[in-house]
């Protein structure tokens, strides 16, 4: 299950059931977990932590140094979880002293020519499409789309369940549950199709719905907004997952 044409630092560890393809190259300090498939010309380097059931199609490159200038040589670590699909000439970059990790979860697709930056955060059953650049701590939340040649500026957060269409550019957070597109990038509405094939209740898509006709449409501050919200839509974890996402947004959010 491994070509002779791989190199394998005698350091780096390796799990049961895992097929490592020629020119694979993985470096010392690297854990690998079970049943992964590493096709051709793979780099994994120092730092690396990969779990389990992952495929890693040629020219992938895990763990590589950040491209910070602020980074000297610290200890840090690329984090990727189970039945992830990541496809050619992906790159995910170790961490820095800001967060000393760059964490992809589990059960995402991040496809051909995908940059995941230092200390970024990709959670669970993403779907990040071709040529998407996330850079330095960013977040994204579960269940997230970005579409193709997405550029996210760093230190913004996209909510879960958010679909974002080809080629937009962010420089502020995206709120969960919406549709993103356009230059400059703008709210489009709900991402009800998405919604519906997650299993949402239609109920549940018409609080939100109302959620962000209070916040969007709304006038006064945006605190007294917030409260409104409170006070006429009822409490359910969707609507505090939405306002605990506005509250704690540093950049703020697309409109």
């Amino acid at each position: 299950m491994i070509s002779p044409l791989a190199y394998i630092h005698p350091e780096a560890k390796i799990g049961e059931n895992c097929e490592i393809g020629p020119f694979c190259y993985i470096d010392r300090n690297v854990v690998i977990g079970d049943n992964n498939t590493l096709m051709n010309s793979v780099t994994v380097l120092y730092g690396s932590r990969i779990g389990n059931g992952n495929i890693f199609f040629p020219g992938a490159v895990i763990g590589a140094i950040p491209q910070d200038l602020k980074f000297v040589g610290e200890e840090s670590t690329a984090e990727i979880g189970d039945n992830n699909k990541i496809r050619e000439n992906v790159t995910i970059n170790r961490g820095t002293a800001a967060k000393g990790r760059t964490v992809v979860g589990s059960g995402n697709l991040l496809m051909e020519g995908v940059h995941v930056a230092h200390d970024a955060i990709v959670g669970n059953q993403c779907i990040i499409g071709n040529g998407t650049k996330l850079a330095g701590e960013t977040v994204i939340d579960d269940k997230a789309i970005l579409s193709a040649h997405v550029l996210l500026h760093q230190f913004c957060r996209v909510g879960s369940y958010v679909m974002v269409g080809g080629g937009t550019r962010s420089s502020q957070d995206i709120l969960p549950f919406s549709m993103i597109a356009r230059d400059p990038a703008a709210f489009c509405g709900l991402n009800i199709v998405g919604l519906k094939r997650r299993g949402f209740e239609r109920e549940t898509i018409d609080n939100i719905h109302r959620t962000y006709q209070i916040i969007l449409q709304g006038t006064g501050l945006l605190k007294d907004l917030l409260e409104q919200v409170e006070n006429e839509i009822p409490q359910s974890a969707e609507r505090d997952y939405i306002l605990d996402f506005i509250r704690s947004s540093k950049r703020g959010f697309i409109r």
